[in-house]
């Protein structure tokens, strides 16, 4: 097209200067391009223009806590990532990842609190429920905040339901080994799915001595494997195992029959989740090691 551009300048040009009244070669005069029809937007909008790029992949079934079991089986690694508002709902959504996590990270990443114990039950449901809105495929896990479920059985499951209910979640993650065992047994009996979390546990960070790995020695790996049994007996349909060495994370998991999701735990676990603020850099006291 571009040379097509070139001749047909320098031909009239040539033209002129003969002062010829010859017509104009009806072969030099190019085949305008077909123009892309592009879809009207907002006027100042910041919204890309519609592509297939930007629609995600095609559809796949949606995701339930079946799947997640068949995959475990069929040994198929398990993806997690967190989102804490509608778009990133939607970018989770569009990914194809396996479970979306509206975690209580969010307090520190979206919110700029120092820790995530300042998080309220208030502000978590509403972030659930904006993620829920642009998450439909991947299974949706809401984490309960610090001070809401350990006082007591009974006050766990009244918060996993408002999760539920409020949140529209499609399951609950609560942090904590053998001691919230009966919290998770409660929970499930009321037909609430449980996701377990040990290893280093965020919401007791103080007590842990800061955010240090866990399972360093023999007695603390114990304890860990301990835990996870503790949890997979109250019920669980998955764990994540956080800041612990690969040996120990590795072990565990064999030793379990359900599947465990990896935080800063190696690669030998069921599956992996990550922080989506973390890997997109939005976080700048994030420091990868």
């Amino acid at each position: 097209m571009a040379s097509m551009l070139r001749n047909s300048v320098k031909l009239s040009k040539s033209m002129m200067m003969m002062k010829s009244t010859a017509t104009f070669p009806k072969a030099a005069i190019a085949t305008p391009p077909a123009v892309a029809v592009i879809p009207p937007c907002r006027f100042y909008s910041s919204r890309p223009v519609d592509s297939s790029s930007s629609q995600g992949p095609t559809k796949r079934p949606k995701v339930t806590i079946k799947t997640i079991g068949r995959m475990h089986r069929q040994n198929e690694p398990i993806t997690v990532m967190t989102a804490q508002d509608y778009p990133s709902g939607m970018m989770v959504d569009r990914s194809g990842i396996d479970m979306c996590l509206v975690g209580d990270s969010l307090a520190m990443v979206a919110l700029g609190y120092e820790s995530t114990t300042s998080l309220t039950v208030d502000e978590m449901l509403h972030h659930c429920r904006a993620v829920a809105r642009g998450s439909k495929n991947p299974f949706l896990i809401g984490d309960l905040p610090f001070g809401s479920f350990e006082a007591s059985p009974v006050d766990a499951v009244k918060v996993a339901q408002r999760f539920i209910k409020e949140g529209n979640v499609e399951a609950v993650k609560l942090e904590g080994g053998a001691e919230m065992a009966e919290h998770i047994k409660a929970i499930t009996r009321v037909g609430v799915p449980v996701m377990g979390h040990i290893g280093l546990t965020p919401q007791r960070s103080s007590a842990l001595g800061g955010f240090r790995v866990q399972g360093k020695t023999a007695k603390q790996a114990q304890r860990l494997l301990e835990d996870a049994l503790a949890i997979q007996e109250a019920g669980v349909f998955a764990m994540v195992l956080e800041a612990m060495p690969a040996e120990i994370a590795g072990y565990i998991t064999q030793q379990l029959k359900v599947p465990t999701i990896g935080i800063g735990a190696g690669v030998n676990c069921s599956g992996q989740v990550l922080v989506m603020n973390d890997i997109m850099g939005l976080f700048d006291r994030f420091v990868p090691k």
